[in-house]
């Protein structure tokens, strides 16, 4: 591994460094069993140690809300994976805090496999998206730009602190454009994931949150 790659601390912000795939190879083999998430694209590398309390809490909310979204609303089978290492051999990798597969085709595990997702291999996901905590500056720049380039056709940044869920749909350009609607979850007020997200702040536990959002989800029903 180069001299000049540096791991963060827990208390430092994490930065992009310039690496090459063999590099990032080499990180992955030694951290991710030590919950590092990571980030490769064009020649530059993120490492992201293990966040704390608020983002996990943000995190597990949003996994909650993906069952109650498909529970009510909609028919169609859907894959949770989030958290899953995703690599496109030689050219990127990421670490997506929501992966979520809508449909058939979802990647399954075979004995004797790489234990990460191979995009080579398998479809993109519908839909990724980053809890931003320390890291929202570059959730919605260099990771957007990853995951446009990997060809996600949606991408979610969970703003926790701001209350907000952003976004981005990707155009014919393979560029994202920002949307106040979802595809993936076709129908899904994004005005109302934020209003669960204010639920949060203002101390209700991600659970009891949770059912707010169920509740709202059934007036939508009626």
């Amino acid at each position: 591994m180069t001299s000049l790659l540096t791991l963060p601390t827990s208390d430092s912000l994490p930065r992009w460094q310039p690496a090459t795939w063999e590099d990032y190879m080499q990180v992955r083999d030694r951290l991710l069993e030590g919950s590092a998430s990571l980030f490769f694209n064009r020649g530059y590398l993120l490492i992201e140690m293990g966040e704390g309390i608020s983002h996990a809490s943000f995190h597990s909310l949003m996994g909650i809300i993906f069952f109650i979204w498909f529970s009510q609303k909609s028919q169609r089978p859907f894959h949770s994976l989030n958290g899953c290492l995703m690599e496109k051999t030689g050219k990127q990798a990421a670490s997506p805090d929501l992966v979520l597969y809508i449909g058939e085709g979802f990647p399954q595990w075979q004995t004797g496999e790489s234990r990460y997702l191979n995009l080579d291999h398998w479809r993109v996901p519908n839909l990724v998206g980053e809890v931003g905590d320390t890291t929202i500056a570059t959730d919605l720049d260099e990771k957007k730009q990853l995951y446009a380039a990997l060809g996600v056709p949606e991408y979610w940044v969970v703003d926790g602190k701001g209350s907000r869920v952003l976004a981005f749909l990707l155009d014919e350009t393979g560029k994202y454009q920002q949307s106040e609607i979802s595809t993936a979850l076709a129908g899904l007020p994004l005005s109302l994931l934020s209003q669960t997200l204010e639920k949060l702040n203002q101390g209700m536990p991600n659970g009891t949150a949770a059912q707010w959002f169920a509740q709202q989800i059934e007036s939508l029903n009626s």
